[in-house]
Formats: C-alpha cells, structure tokens, sequence
C-alpha cells in the first residue's frame, strides 16, 4: 500500500461496522463442515494501523454459535469504541442479556444464511422483549430475496440492520423499501454480492442517507472475495466525501449508541 494511500484512508474516520474475530482459545462449531482459519485481535489490528478507526462491531458467526466468552474477552480487550452483535436462544434470561450489554453487546443477530442462531420464528417475540430488556437492535445475514414474507415484520420492530447490502441483485428492491423505512444496511461484504456495488450504494443512499454502515467484513470468510482498501475507496469514490463520512462513521455511530 502507498504512502499516499495510506494518508487517504487516514483522512476519514472509521467505525468498521462489521467485522469477525476467530479465537482459537474458544470454542468453533463447524459450519457446514467449516472451521475458519485464525483470525485474532492482533491480527485484525495490524489490518487496520493505516485507519483512522474510531470503533467498531465485533459480529458473531455461524461458527460460534451461541458462545458468548469470545465476544466478552474481546469486548474487554478492545474497550470503548467497540460493541458486539451476537447469537442468543430464545431461552435466554433477563440476567443474561443485561451482564451482555455490561460487557458492551448491543444486538443480536439472525444468520438466515447460514445458521447457528435461533430460528427466526422467534425474531418478532425475541427482537422485541431484548429491545425493551436492555435496548438492543436486530442483524440479519439473509439474502434480501428471500425475505418479502419478513417485510411487515422487520418495518414493524424498534430497530434492524441487513448484512452484506442484501446479497442478492433480486433482493435489492426488497431492501431499498426497507432502507426507505428506516432498516439500516450494511455497506459491507463487497466480495459477497452479485451486483454492482456501486449502483447499490447510490441507490440506497438516495433512499435514505442515514441507512448505510461500512463495514470491512475482515477476514471475509468465505467471501468469494476478501476486503481490500480498495473498498473502502469505493464508499468514497461513489458517495463523495461528505456523504462518504456518514456511511464510514457517524451512521454507525448513531445507531450503535442509540439503539
């Protein structure tokens, strides 16, 4: 990476608004018959020197299940800044959420797409009760295809978030009567998606310019495309730099903080 580059990313405040950490001192339930290679805080920092990165979302993976010790000890590890995004059972106690939010957790996440959390029969009763316990909002790893059933569901509930802009090019007039509604939508997993990035993001933006969070999605498990900073430049190239600021760091901000 340039000298050059380097400064630009330095430029812009940063709230990574997705990104994973595989611990091998905790417990990785194969997905699929996958099991990730390491990726651990030190690693994710060294990724990370050349940003200006404020904070961030630490988000639980289909592979960590319902495990909470790895998100805690990172939570302590990286201090304020930084939130978790985690899988619960609906069997969950009041006590439980709230030592969670103690530790810095601030939603809990639905992976439609590839399991490990609870069946999403349970997302309105759940999203709601964890809501009105300790505030929380709603993440989902779904492709936005697959969830016109959902639509009334997900405008209805206090706060929600759609991984990885929808996924799918089928999904995305399904996400944008979402983003209109107020869902937020994460500008991440570019390597994941079947469209032209940047034609959503504008799109999505135009829809409502507070829907979009960036995020790295390091180290992109599985992606058919790990992150790069080109990514990142993308966000800024496509939005301009005033709007660019909002989608890399105060949208994120907000809603992490408020919900």
């Amino acid at each position: 990476m340039s000298p050059p580059q380097c400064k630009k990313m330095a430029a812009f405040r940063l709230f990574d608004a997705h990104f994973h950490v595989i611990d091998p001192r905790f417990p990785l339930v194969p997905n699929q018959g996958f099991i990730p290679e390491r990726y651990t805080l030190n690693d994710y920092r060294d990724q990370m020197a050349a940003y200006d990165l404020r904070g961030g979302a630490i988000i639980s993976a289909s592979f960590q299940a319902f495990d909470q010790d790895y998100l805690v000890d990172a939570l302590a590890r990286l201090g304020p800044g930084f939130v978790g995004v985690t899988q619960l059972p609906v069997t969950v106690s009041d006590e439980e959420l709230i030592e969670l939010n103690d530790a810095g957790v601030r939603g809990v996440r639905f992976n439609l797409k590839r399991g490990g959390s609870e069946d999403v029969k349970h997302l309105d009763t759940m999203a709601r009760r964890i809501h009105e316990t300790v505030g929380w909002h709603v993440e989902l790893y779904v492709d936005a295809r697959e969830i016109g059933d959902l639509v009334p569901t997900l405008i209805a509930l206090p706060a929600v978030s759609i991984d990885h802009l929808g996924l799918s090019a089928e999904g995305l007039p399904t996400l944008l009567q979402l983003a209109e509604k107020g869902i937020r939508v994460k500008a991440s997993g570019f390597g994941r998606v079947n469209f032209d990035v940047e034609e959503a993001l504008k799109s999505l933006h135009a829809a409502n310019p507070a829907c979009l969070m960036f995020g790295t999605d390091l180290p992109s498990a599985r992606a058919k495309r790990p992150y790069t900073y080109r990514d990142f430049n993308r966000v800024l190239d496509t939005l301009g730099e005033k709007a660019a600021e909002r989608v890399l760091y105060t949208n994120a901000l907000e809603f992490y903080r408020t919900h």
